[in-house]
């Protein structure tokens, strides 16, 4: 497989952002998702919607987001919906809550040894491609949260969510944490999952991660650790496992003495396993070119 490309600028802007999408040629074409974090009420890190407009607006998308499988603010339409209100998203866009209202749809897994299907909001079925606008950061679970975590547990519905969590054996979201599987076992089922969503799509995806605010826990976090390293940059690819791994090497190589911290976070859940298993699966390739810009 060829190298992918994935462009980088330090400078972190809500122009840059489309200045390093532009970069990557690439029309959306149709209706355009575009799958952002809320946030979780309480969380103080998530990137707030007046960061991304500019973004999201140049590809006239329309922000998607499915409900959580944990109990917060977030796990159900109802309160989803106010948690949306309150941080401001509805303000600047049309935001469609993919799961809101039922069945969920089922896509297949190509080659899933624990996931042979995909749950998710039956509304992405109302779009033609999408644009995955990641906040990169650490994740309690997972050990990071970028491109790929939006592919899987982020377009999975609140049922999708536990299934992936519980490797597939468990949909309901109230007894779901009371019989984890191992760890490997729930990464690998998140690249499976990432590995449906871009197949259901077919090409028709850009990926941007935004290495800002990196604390080690997630967006989802109401109660999270301030970040612990200084704002690294943007990327963006056509590739959602090059930009992960992109993302991971520029830790790696910071000289930010907070990223013994975050890498702490990241090693200790195994996380980087997720991209391995996406590499495997045919998701993308973990040997990239960075294009600074």
């Amino acid at each position: 497989m060829e190298k992918a490309k994935v462009y980088f600028c330090k400078e972190i802007t809500p122009e840059n952002v489309i200045r390093v999408y532009e970069m990557l040629g690439k029309e959306l074409k149709g209706k355009v998702a575009v799958k952002v974090h809320s946030g979780e009420e309480g969380n103080q890190n998530y990137l707030r919607p007046e960061f991304m407009r500019p973004m999201i607006e140049h590809v006239n998308g329309t922000v998607v987001e499915c409900n959580t499988a944990y109990a917060g603010e977030r796990n159900t339409s109802e309160k989803h919906l106010k948690t949306i209100e309150k941080h401001g998203w509805n303000k600047y866009f049309d935001v469609d809550l993919m799961d809101e209202e039922g069945p969920d749809i089922s896509i297949p897994v190509k080659n899933g040894v624990h996931l042979h299907e995909d749950f998710l909001g039956k509304n992405i079925q109302n779009y033609d491609s999408m644009l995955v606008l990641s906040h990169f950061k650490g994740h309690p679970m997972g050990g990071y949260g970028g491109a790929l975590k939006q592919l899987s547990i982020g377009c999975a519905s609140s049922e999708g969510k536990a299934w992936i969590h519980s490797a597939g054996t468990n949909k309901n979201q109230y007894t779901l944490w009371d019989n984890l599987p191992d760890q490997n076992d729930f990464l690998e089922s998140m690249a499976e999952a990432a590995s449906a969503v871009v197949d259901y799509f077919k090409g028709n995806m850009a990926f941007v991660n935004i290495m800002a605010n990196m604390s080690v826990d997630c967006d989802c976090c109401a109660v999270a650790e301030d970040p612990c390293m200084k704002d690294i940059g943007i990327l963006a690819s056509l590739d959602p496992v090059a930009i992960d791994q992109a993302c991971i090497d520029l830790v790696n190589k910071s000289e930010d003495p907070g990223k013994e911290h975050f890498l702490e976070r990241v090693n200790s859940r195994n996380g980087v396993h997720t991209i391995e298993v996406a590499e495997k699966l045919g998701v993308g390739t973990r040997e990239y070119e960075l294009i600074i810009i």
